[in-house]
C-alpha cells in the first residue's frame, strides 16, 4: 500500500501530542486505528519512525520524514481552503493554538460565543508555550493562533493583558492598589520559564534591579502552589486570574506593564475562510461584551494589531 494521508496524519498527531492515546483523542478515532496507521506507514518505508516511549519521539528517519509530512498535510489544507473560499462556505475545523494561560483565561468565553455565532465551524484548541504556538502556526500544524505581542500585521487584538504581583492574602502589600517591582525585593522571587520570563526580566531591568529567581518551575499550577505555601512571590498576567485561588491576590504592577494577545492566521499565506470568519466574529464579540479599560499610561504601550 502506498503512503497515504491518513498515515501521515496519524504520524504527525502522535509526534505533536506525544502519544498514541492523545493522538487518537486529537483525531477523533480509536487508539488502535492510530497504531495501525503508523505501523502501515513504517512498513511502507521499511523502517521505524517512532520510538514507543512516554512521550513518543521520532527516530532519525522519523525526524527526516516529519517536515515532508507537514508539507503534505499543509498542501491538503490549502486545497480545502481554496475550495471553501471559492464556495464562500463558513464551515470546517480550525486548529487553534494557544498558551495555557490564554486557554484558561480567554478561550471559554470565545468558544461559547463562536458556538452560538458560527455553529458550523468546529474549533479545536491545543496548548503549548509561546514558542511552540508560534512554530505550529508557521509550519501549518495550526490554522490560527493567539500570539503574544506579534509584530504589526493581520489579526484581531483580543486583550491588552496587564501584569500583576501574585501575593498571599496575608502579605503586607496584598491590600495595596498597586506595587512596584522593587517592593518585592525582600521576598523570594519565583518564576516559570513559560510564564513570560523574558517580559519579567525586562521589568526588573527597567527598574534597575537584578533578576535572581529563587526557584524555577515548569508548571503554572506548581508556581501558584508555591506562592500559596509562602515560599515566595511572582508576577503573572491578568489572563491567569482564573487559575488563582482565593487565598492569593493579584496586585497591579506600578508602572503598569502589559502585553497584547492577538488572534491571527498564518503570517505569510492565505487564511482559511473559517479563520477569517472567527476573527470577524471575535471582533464583534469584543465590541459588544468586553468592557474597555480606562486610558492610562502603560510601561509597555500596546501597538495596533492591524486589520
Amino acid at each position: 500500500m502506498p503512503v497515504n494521508l491518513p498515515q501521515l496524519r496519524a504520524f504527525l498527531a502522535v509526534v505533536d501530542t506525544g502519544g498514541f492515546s492523545a493522538a487518537a483523542a486529537e483525531l477523533g478515532i480509536s487508539q488502535s486505528a492510530v497504531s495501525h496507521a503508523v505501523a502501515a506507514l513504517e512498513r511502507e518505508l521499511d523502517a521505524p519512525l517512532l520510538v514507543r516511549a512516554t512521550p513518543a519521539r521520532t527516530t532519525a528517519l522519523g525526524e527526516r520524514v516529519l517536515p515532508h509530512a507537514r508539507v503534505a498535510l499543509s498542501a491538503v489544507r490549502d486545497v480545502a481552503r481554496v475550495a471553501a473560499d471559492a464556495a464562500g462556505e463558513l464551515t470546517g475545523t480550525v486548529r487553534l493554538a494557544v498558551t495555557p494561560s490564554v486557554g484558561r483565561g480567554l478561550m471559554p468565553g470565545l468558544l461559547r460565543h463562536w458556538g452560538e455565532d458560527r455553529p458550523r465551524i468546529t474549533v479545536r484548541v491545543f496548548e503549548g508555550d509561546s514558542a511552540e504556538v508560534a512554530s505550529w502556526l508557521e509550519n501549518g500544524t495550526a490554522d490560527a493562533a493567539v500570539l503574544v505581542d506579534p509584530p504589526p500585521g493581520p489579526g484581531v487584538q483580543l486583550a491588552v493583558d496587564h501584569y500583576g504581583a501574585l501575593l498571599p492574602r496575608d502579605h503586607p502589600l496584598a491590600d495595596e492598589p498597586a506595587v512596584g517591582i522593587g517592593e518585592l525585593a525582600d521576598d523570594a522571587f519565583l518564576i516559570s520559564p513559560k510564564a513570560c520570563e523574558a517580559r519579567i526580566r525586562a521589568i526588573h531591568r527597567a527598574a534597575g534591579l537584578p533578576f535572581t529567581p529563587a526557584q524555577r518551575v515548569r508548571d503554572l499550577a506548581t508556581l501558584v502552589g508555591m506562592v500559596q505555601a509562602g515560599l515566595g512571590v511572582t508576577v503573572l498576567s491578568e489572563v491567569s486570574r482564573p487559575s488563582i485561588p482565593p487565598d492569593l491576590a493579584l496586585i497591579p504592577l506600578r508602572p503598569r506593564t502589559s502585553r497584547r494577545l492577538v488572534l491571527t492566521g498564518p503570517q505569510a499565506g492565505p487564511w482559511h475562510p473559517a479563520v477569517r470568519a472567527l476573527a470577524e466574529s471575535a471582533t464583534g464579540h469584543l465590541a459588544r461584551d468586553v468592557p474597555r479599560q480606562p486610558a492610562e499610561p502603560d510601561a509597555a504601550a500596546p501597538r495596533p494589531a492591524g486589520t
